[in-house]
């Protein structure tokens, strides 16, 4: 059975690139309600237009689907608060917000100017929270909500990226929150780290992973948007009930990405563990072949307590 967006309200940032056009395009298909926003900046996130998110909208309204431009930055809280407006204003309510706008600067860490960071932050993971905060509060009193912010494989790390992937690294840390706070209110929260060929995919790639690409012709067809748009519209539809997860979209190639802790090496009680205790069973501390995926940071110190449990029977 087709999933359906029928009479849902769905915000997406960053709208008018590849990936969000994707997104809305789709959702109008399945009949969603849209605020399509974008501020029209090039890659580095400088100047405006509204041409793109405009054309976006148009190509939805054409095809039957109902969608509205908005072109308010995410980067200040003032904007955040003008696209959840421009939401409730047309269509009463927010049902799933898609946090995907973003920028790109390169550059090899020494040479990354405090510009460079404050706008990779401000628009990433400032402009996740600008945006979901005046949604969480509405979907939190409604009982309901979908909540996808896009981190990105740069997470992981990646060369001549310091900024960027910090800040996408953080908008993992944010949904994780988001997640437990959410839930028992019917909010649920996960996150989306797409490649695609966007303009954005080839100053990312380090120069001979983009060799490869370019010259892999099955490897570059499956690096598009609409084959990103599946597992984030599923994620952001009613029948999804994933939260706290994080999931890659590459190439056709979709899996969950997740944050665990190893079994690691538990010190004899009692004992204040030595420099030279760490260096000994430094192999087992680095051990990734029993592992656990902590539910919150509480939920690792619960496991700690447990080990240390065990240990106490075994004595």
């Amino acid at each position: 059975m087709e999933r359906t967006f029928q009479d849902q309200v769905v915000v997406v940032t960053g709208a008018g690139g590849s990936l969000g056009r994707a997104y809305v395009t789709e959702i109008a298909r399945r009949g969603g309600l849209i605020v399509a926003n974008d501020v029209g900046s090039d890659m580095l996130g400088r100047g405006s237009s509204g041409d793109a998110v405009d054309q976006i909208v148009s190509e939805s309204r054409a095809a039957g689907g109902t969608a509205i431009a908005n072109y308010d930055s995410v980067a200040s809280e003032a904007g955040g608060d003008a696209i959840f407006r421009a939401a409730i204003d047309n269509f009463g309510r927010v049902d799933a917000l898609i946090n995907n706008a973003g920028n790109i600067r390169i550059a090899p860490f020494e040479e990354t100017t405090a510009e460079d960071v404050s706008s990779l932050l401000a628009i990433h993971l400032e402009g996740a929270y600008n945006v979901t905060r005046p949604i969480f509060r509405q979907m939190k009193k409604a009982g309901y909500g979908r909540i996808l912010f896009t981190s990105s494989g740069s997470a992981f790390g990646n060369p001549n990226q310091s900024a960027y992937a910090a800040a996408k690294a953080g908008m993992i840390g944010l949904m994780n929150s988001l997640a437990i706070e959410g839930e028992p209110h019917g909010v649920l929260c996960n996150a989306i780290l797409p490649a695609s060929a966007t303009r954005m995919i080839d100053a990312l790639l380090p120069e001979n992973l983009t060799s490869v690409a370019d010259s892999t012709t099955a490897f570059r067809e499956a690096l598009q948007p609409q084959n990103v748009a599946p597992l984030a519209l599923y994620l952001i539809s009613r029948e999804c009930t994933s939260t706290h997860a994080a999931f890659s979209a590459v190439g056709n190639r979709f899996a969950q990405v997740f944050l665990g802790v190893g079994d690691g090496w538990l010190a004899d009680r009692g004992e204040v563990p030595t420099v030279e205790d760490i260096a000994i069973n430094f192999d087992r501390i680095c051990s990734t072949v029993g592992f656990a995926i902590p539910a919150s940071m509480v939920d690792e110190y619960r496991m700690i307590g447990q080990a240390v449990e065990i240990e106490l029977q075994r004595d």
